[in-house]
């Protein structure tokens, strides 16, 4: 994915999420808070991706939506010769939010029972990162 692209998607993300980070150097508008960002990556045969983006928005992404302490879910999507690639990037209030989506320990992928039938690759461990930074002016 070009980074133009990313990058516009991650802002876009994080403009809904403004005020998450409270710092030296970031700029603060409402509650201060410090985010986590929590990444997970699979891929599915190209000629499944429409339907397993349907069944992602039935399952897992509703439910990240549907946790308390969620604040946001960008699906991205890239086609590679014969897979489609596809990396959710979630934003939460704390861990302890993680947790009530994803259980312990919180580095552990989520999966649904159809997942077996679309992922021809899968990871079993997300990762998460602190959100240091954040300018919900970026690419407006």
């Amino acid at each position: 994915m070009p980074a133009t692209t990313f990058a516009s998607a991650l802002a876009m993300l994080l403009a809904a999420v403004d005020g998450a980070y409270a710092g030296p150097g970031a700029p603060t508008r409402g509650r201060a808070r410090r985010a986590v960002a929590r990444t997970w990556r699979g891929a599915t045969r190209l000629e499944d991706a429409e339907s397993y983006l349907e069944y992602l928005r039935r399952t897992g992404l509703r439910s990240y939506r549907e946790t308390p302490g969620n604040l946001g879910v960008i699906a991205l999507r890239r086609s590679r010769e014969s897979t489609a690639e596809f990396l959710l990037l979630s934003l939460w209030e704390s861990e302890e939010s993680i947790r009530g989506f994803a259980g312990v320990p919180i580095d552990r992928a989520v999966f649904y029972p159809e997942d077996a039938r679309f992922l021809v690759d899968r990871d079993e461990h997300v990762d998460h990162f602190e959100v240091v930074f954040q300018d919900g002016g970026f690419g407006r």
